[in-house]
């Protein structure tokens, strides 16, 4: 390979510096400096030198926006700063609660001076610079990883390869929203009408579709911007500093962002009261129709970093900002009929079947209606028409009946008295919303409890998947938890779907359940409230479960994390004499009911799809549908029926359908049965 020449290489750092300086003209400060043909002459001129000379290549250059190769799938990385959401208020009155509290948590009175943006509607982004250099793009995730997307957030033009400015800090974290402007969403939509492909919903979902596309050239081409909002150096826990001089006010952070060359949103003000806070954001409610993006609200923060940083965060998001949300959108549709659903604790939940409605950029068939309590609420009749919202624009909800519309004859949608599944007595204690079914043999509880015991996070029981688990019950192979362990390989063999080999697998399975901590069958026995982490809090002090179940309730609540609900929770289960025949049962299987060494208690398992959504589509090799769920679930990960933005995998099988051609589309990673099995640490064969 030939070496370039000193003057070539500084001709080439020339072209780097006149690309960059034009884009960011361009694309941040909408003001450009040279004309595109003289841009293209230049890019050109650059790409044919480092096409001659790859050692040339830098990875600010602006020919590495767009990468060659697609990527196979995603990384999960922990981000350096955890990515905290926003707690929400919907009027006025509620941010003015927020005031009072954040205000109380201080020794002495405060004159607060706010800064208030545009919350934008897009996608957020954490982005690390090392000497200047852009170096790692990672998606929100759950707040504490992400996925890693560099290849793609390159491909941003508002967001600068390499920081502007003489001196630049060592390392910057800068978080922002990722966002697809109106016009192009706009037009996207003109060319797959052209193109007899379906719409994008809305711009949000299609924002986050984009950004996860594996192939950095259709991200390219989708023209998404980028809206920086906050800056982090590493030895912040706050938002940044400028030299060895903090910043006195997140306004100041701002407008070192856009020195740095980053594009902020120019429609921010400082306020000094609500009455301020109140105007601007009544102003951008009618405003924000006017504008080349989309905005769901009022993003409100102290402007004093010291007073951010005496306040801190919860485990979920800041004290010291408020997202203040414009009112949820909300569609009409009819009520078709309710079901009510039964869970492994006995809670009867109604759920209404709706006329399907697109709301917020997905189709709503479902609506929870929460307990008997909500329905006496609504008043609610059979072919009603109900209005229908997203609470927190993720669960669809009803938020009201319209009377006036009701069918003449119309009957009213009543809680049941017996159980829809074993048609016992239902009860309603007289503190509680909920309305249950208490017979420890009803089908749904005892089908809940054994997914529970199963789970990965329980006992962990490769291959007791949901399918299985229903064909065991109906044929009586199971009438408990400790019947698990009386099963032989004869007699699965001979059910749906399991020949002998899966059998035998399965019963080894159960029987190496046995040897799980006491923590994690304390978790998987499902008493209400007793999560895994609570239950290992509680095997520390309890080693033993008799020792747990002749604990007073006082002895219970006074462990820290615990407290009286969660203790009168375990008196009630352990006054149940069905539970204790239960623990005799497991007892005399030899289910491990101590802890040897308390302090040697098995963590919870490592949920590698903790956070995740999936979609099967298609006949998988040797798991049903219900089967390849349940591993999902026991892995931490949720399955939905329908492609979307939010989707994480699709698990591919014989004859996908629409689904998959969805996920291509989207740039969503598909997985085979065997990729799956190995995703959550499983041999690929079955």
């Amino acid at each position: 390979m030939s070496q370039p020449s000193r003057q070539l290489q500084t001709q080439t750092q020339k072209l780097r510096q006149q690309l960059q300086e034009a884009a960011h003209a361009y694309y941040v400060l909408d003001a450009p400096i040279m004309e595109d043909q003289v841009y293209d002459r230049l890019y050109r001129e650059l790409q044919a030198i480092e096409q001659e000379y790859p050692q040339l290549i830098s990875p600010d250059s602006p020919t590495q926006r767009v990468g060659d190769k697609p990527s196979a799938q995603f990384q999960s990385v922990r981000h350096n700063i955890p990515l905290y959401s926003l707690d929400n208020a919907f009027t006025i009155a509620e941010f003015a609660k927020w005031q009072d509290r954040w205000q109380n948590l201080l020794d002495e009175a405060v004159q607060p001076e706010y800064i208030c943006e545009l919350k934008i509607d897009g996608s957020a982004l954490a982005l690390t610079y090392e000497g200047g250099v852009l170096v790692r793009g990672v998606t929100r995730g759950d707040g504490e990883t992400g996925e890693d997307i560099t290849p793609n957030v390159k491909t941003i033009r508002s967001i600068p390869l390499r920081l502007r400015g003489e001196v630049i800090p060592p390392q910057v974290e800068v978080r922002g929203e990722a966002f697809l402007p109106l016009e192009t969403f706009e037009r996207l939509n003109a060319e797959r009408q052209q193109n007899q492909e379906p719409p994008l919903a809305n711009p949000r979902n299609a924002a986050a579709g984009t950004l996860r596309q594996l192939d950095p050239q259709i991200v390219a081409q989708r023209q998404l911007q980028f809206f920086a909002y906050t800056l982090y150096l590493p030895s912040d826990d706050g938002p940044s500093q400028k030299g060895d001089r903090p910043f006195g006010t997140h306004q100041e952070a701002l407008q070192r962002l856009q020195e740095l060359g980053f594009q902020v949103n120019p429609h921010r003000q400082v306020a000094h009261s609500i009455e301020e806070i109140q105007a601007y954001y009544e102003r951008w409610e009618q405003q924000r129709r006017e504008l080349p993006y989309l905005t769901d609200g009022v993003v409100v923060k102290l402007n004093d970093i010291s007073l951010q940083n005496r306040l801190g965060f919860t485990q979920k998001a800041p004290r010291w900002a408020i997202a203040l949300k414009y009112p949820a959108e909300e569609v009409p549709t009819t009520v078709v009929s309710v079901d009510f659903q039964v869970g492994r604790t006995g809670a009867v939940t109604p759920v209404a079947n709706l006329t399907p409605v697109q709301l917020a950029g997905t189709t709503v068939a479902r609506a929870s209606l929460h307990n008997g309590d909500r329905l006496g609420e609504l008043d609610l009749h059979f072919g009603d028409t109900v209005v229908v919202r997203k609470a927190g624009d993720i669960i669809p909800e009803v938020v009201r009946v319209l009377p006036k519309l009701r069918p003449e004859g119309a009957q009213a949608v009543q809680m049941p008295n017996h159980c829809p599944e074993c048609h016992e007595p239902l009860v309603k204690p007289q503190n509680e919303a909920v309305t249950r079914c208490i017979n420890r043999s009803c089908p749904a509880i005892l089908r809940g409890a054994l997914k529970h015991w199963g789970s990965r996070g329980a006992l962990d029981i490769d291959g007791l998947g949901e399918k299985l688990i229903g064909q065991l019950c109906d044929r009586r192979f199971l009438t408990s938890v400790a019947d698990l362990y009386r099963l032989r390989p004869e007699d699965l063999s001979h059910l749906e779907r399991l020949g002998s080999k899966s059998a035998t697998k399965l019963v080894e399975s159960i029987q190496r359940s046995k040897q799980q901590p006491w923590s994690r069958v304390l978790y998987g026995l499902g008493i209400r409230h007793v999560g895994a982490v609570n239950a290992q809090t509680l095997v520390e002090r309890f080693p033993t479960v008799d020792a747990l179940a002749e604990a007073r309730l006082d002895e219970i609540a006074e462990i820290k994390g615990i407290g009286p609900e969660i203790a009168g929770a375990i008196c009630e289960w352990f006054e149940v004499q069905a539970n204790r025949d239960l623990i005799q049962q497991l007892q005399e299987v030899g289910v491990t009911l101590a802890a040897d060494d308390p302090s040697q208690e098995g963590t919870v398992a490592p949920q590698p799809l903790a956070g995740q959504t999936l979609v099967l589509t298609g006949t998988l090799p040797n798991l049903t549908r219900n089967e390849a769920k349940t591993l999902i679930e026991q892995a931490g990960g949720k399955v939905t029926g329908s492609v979307s933005s939010k989707t994480n995998y699709v698990v591919v099988g014989e004859n996908p359908g629409s689904k998959q051609a969805k996920a291509e589309k989207l740039g969503i990673p598909q997985l085979s049965e065997a990729q799956l099995r190995k995703l959550v640490g499983l041999s690929p064969q079955a």
